[in-house]
């Protein structure tokens, strides 16, 4: 007797349809986020890459025989692969970062440019909820970030000047624009309150008398300002206004933390860094730990 031919493969059995499919989705993810530059966003899609690459490239090697391993095997074999692949890719650019000229808290100046709010309509309707809360434009700046970019600053103040809100907007590679927020307030007994919604990594040191909350996934900005009230009614000390300029604090922060990260280890001496770079390789580990963290969990290395 002749054995019959073995039955085709069901349509809902084979992977070739689930990662066409996972292909399309983050096609569309990908360009979705180049119109909104959503942090939570490209996070869904980076997971939804590593794992169409771990199934897709186990199908390939059991489809075209390459290997003779079980399917699963070989999907958690290219799981470890693109976590292997991406680990070495970070290690470079955070090498790359660390003996660049570029600065790590680079300076502000007053933004004179003219282009001091992007026009696209998400980020307008920003500013008229900011207008309609009662919050007035102190300052506008920017600093430079290498290559001829600049970190564009939009500073905003409460009727009471107890609450200060720096909208921060990101160029991204792929030309868009992302809107930051880090809403700060300074209590009587000499404490800051600051709570923000950065998604790139930091993986450095505050001073102790910061309080400092990170929430990537919180992108609406009041949100924001209701959980920074919230934190502000339990820390147990009044609000003292703001009166100093903001370009001046600003700067006054970015050389205090230059000079706690040195001191604590996470940046070489200035005298050291023409030769082994700004970051300590205990500070590159930091930066490695919190690039995961953001990527792929929306969430950093806890400050408080």
């Amino acid at each position: 007797m002749v054995a019959a031919d073995c039955p085709p493969s069901h349509p809902m059995t084979d992977p070739t349809y689930p990662l066409l499919a996972a292909m399309t989705v983050s096609m569309v993810l990908f360009q979705l986020n180049h119109r909104y530059a959503s942090p939570v966003l490209a996070i869904f899609n980076r997971w939804l890459r590593w794992f169409i690459f771990a199934f897709g490239a186990a199908f390939v090697c059991r489809d075209f025989e390459f290997i003779e391993r079980p399917y699963p095997v070989l999907v958690m074999v290219f799981f470890l692969v693109w976590f292997l692949v991406e680990t070495l890719y970070n290690w470079l650019a955070i090498h790359a970062l660390s003996v660049s000229p570029l600065p790590l808290f680079p300076r502000y100046t007053p933004n004179q440019s003219g282009e001091e709010w992007p026009t696209q309509p998400r980020l307008l309707k920003v500013r008229e909820w900011l207008r309609s809360q009662g919050f007035k434009q102190v300052q506008a700046l920017r600093a430079e970030v290498g290559g001829g970019s600049y970190l564009r600053v939009s500073i905003y103040q409460d009727e009471a000047a107890a609450l200060r809100v720096q909208i921060m907007f990101l160029p991204q590679a792929n030309g868009s624009i992302t809107a930051c927020y880090v809403l700060s307030s300074q209590l009587a007994d000499g404490r800051r309150v600051v709570t923000d919604n950065l998604y790139v990594p930091f993986g450095g040191f505050y001073p102790e008398n910061w309080l400092v909350e990170r929430a990537p996934w919180r992108r609406a900005l009041p949100r924001m300002v209701a959980r920074h009230r919230v934190r502000l009614g339990r820390a147990g000390a009044p609000v003292e206004p703001w009166a100093n300029d903001p370009m001046a604090d600003l700067n006054s922060e970015q050389h205090e933390l230059d000079r706690l990260n040195t001191e604590l280890g996470f940046l070489h001496p200035h005298h050291d860094r023409d030769d082994l770079g700004k970051i300590t390789h205990e500070g590159r580990y930091r930066v490695w730990k919190e690039i995961w963290m953001l990527d792929y969990l929306g969430r950093p290395t806890r400050y408080e």
